[in-house]
């Protein structure tokens, strides 16, 4: 098998980050800790596991970041925009999720890390007061100032790419409309300031027109739309999202799939959360909470294909429930009471109760977004990056040209397998299959 042609991770990679709150600034604080202490960042797939090739008798598991050509940690500069905090340390501190013990060693560094004014609208989420905002005459002005902002960061720091990875709150939920269609429409709609263009949308479009890839880390609609599509296969640049997939739904990803292995029924699924984070404040708005809500119902259907199994699988009861409790802070619990049924029909119930730390399990996926998404763009892909649905509650799929869009895939062992077979193919080894003896 030929491998890829990719362009080495040489030079800087600036890794910006629109929303420098709890999970940027637990993701920078970590990066630069593991930098300076030679520590694993714990949780990175990118850092910390191996991949197989070849049959199992060869013996050969590199890990993944001695198998591809990913930038080096040391290499990364960190920048953002954030309507509220000054700088990374200040958000660090503000959000509370690490501790000053793990803050003081790298105080400088965050410190500075000083955050550029935000494109911010507080009808998209309307629990935040932005106080470090942009203004404009229009969208398409408040766009152009961000794009000024890449390449002013671009420069100043001698970066050789760019990745942006979407960090920030949870907007309200709003329906596609015909601003939304194509390129034309949508820059047509910045000029008019259309209310049917959010902030993140701004983002998203200020990046793929000045080239760089852009994660969407939230439920947005930010690049899940025709005209983002359209406009990252024209200029060349990957897209991928949305939201990033940690507690509860990816305790839904890894049972779900057990279930359906074993031919087990299901009759229900009750999930609430606890959270006292921005994050929690801006969702316990209504129409913030329908984004999340969508993003989060999609998976057990997906995974468990009620039309192919019936009897098992047709008549779920599926409810999710956020509740903003401010005594919890970053540290979100989840608890999942699952109706479940086997032999002759008799019902079983499963309890998961997950006190989860939220920023410390998005903080790796961020990591790992940020170098894939380098990756790709080096190796000359554009458009919606479905190998890497193992991020995301509500992956991206390409659009089918010739009807209906395929469903994405939710099930993550299945997505782990397709993110490492992707790797094994650029770099010219053959996919496993595990067919082998």
């Amino acid at each position: 098998m030929t491998a890829r042609d990719i362009a080495p991770a040489t030079g800087k990679l600036g890794v910006l980050l629109p929303g420098l709150g709890a999970v940027a600034s637990t993701f920078i604080a970590g990066v630069l800790q593991a930098r300076q202490s030679g520590e694993a960042p714990i949780g990175s797939l990118s850092q910390m596991a191996h991949i197989r090739l070849g049959d199992r008798e060869e013996g050969r598991n590199p890990l993944i970041k001695d198998f591809v050509p990913l930038a080096s940690l040391d290499d990364i500069v960190f920048g953002g925009w954030d309507p509220i905090s000054p700088n990374a340390l200040e958000a660090a501190r503000t959000a509370g999720v690490l501790e000053e013990r793990d803050l003081a060693p790298i105080s400088a560094e965050m410190e500075g890390i000083v955050a550029m004014d935000a494109v911010f609208d507080q009808s998209w989420v309307s629990r935040l007061e932005g106080t470090r905002v942009k203004t404009g005459a229009s969208k398409m002005e408040l766009a152009e100032q961000l794009i000024a902002d890449i390449e002013a960061f671009r420069t100043e720091n001698g970066c050789d790419r760019l990745v942006i990875v979407w960090c920030a709150s949870t907007e309200a939920y709003r329906d596609v409309t015909e601003v939304h269609q194509s390129v034309e429409a949508f820059e047509q709609g910045l000029r008019d300031s259309d209310p049917m263009i959010s902030p993140s949308q701004i983002y998203a479009y200020a990046a793929l027109i000045s080239g760089v890839p852009f994660a969407n880390g939230a439920p947005n609609l930010s690049t899940d739309l025709p005209c983002m599509i359209e406009l990252a296969g024209r200029e060349g640049v990957p897209i991928g999202g949305k939201d990033f997939k940690t507690g509860q739904t990816l305790m839904k990803t890894i049972l779900a799939p057990g279930f359906k292995a074993r031919m087990l029924g299901l009759r229900g699924w009750y999930s609430t959360n606890i959270l006292g984070n921005r994050d929690g404040e801006v969702l316990d708005d209504p129409e913030n909470f329908k984004s999340k809500e969508v993003s989060k119902l999609g998976v057990i259907d997906t995974i468990l294909q009620p039309d192919a199994y019936p009897d098992l699988y047709g008549n779920v009861d599926h409810v999710v429930r956020i509740n903003y409790y401010p005594p919890r802070g970053d540290n979100k619990e989840g608890w999942d009471n699952i109706d479940i049924f086997g032999w002759m029909g008799y019902p079983m119930q499963i309890k998961v109760n997950f006190l989860c730390r939220d920023s410390i399990l998005a903080a790796p996926l961020v990591l790992d977004l940020a170098l894939f998404f380098d990756l790709a763009a080096r190796a000359g892909e554009a458009g919606v990056q479905e190998w890497l649905s193992f991020y995301f509650k509500a992956p991206m799929v390409t659009p089918n040209p010739g009807g209906d869009d395929l469903p994405p895939e939710h099930d993550i062992f299945i997505q782990q397998i397709k993110l490492k077979n992707t790797l094994r193919t650029w770099m010219g080894e053959e996919p496993v299959t595990h067919a082998e003896q």
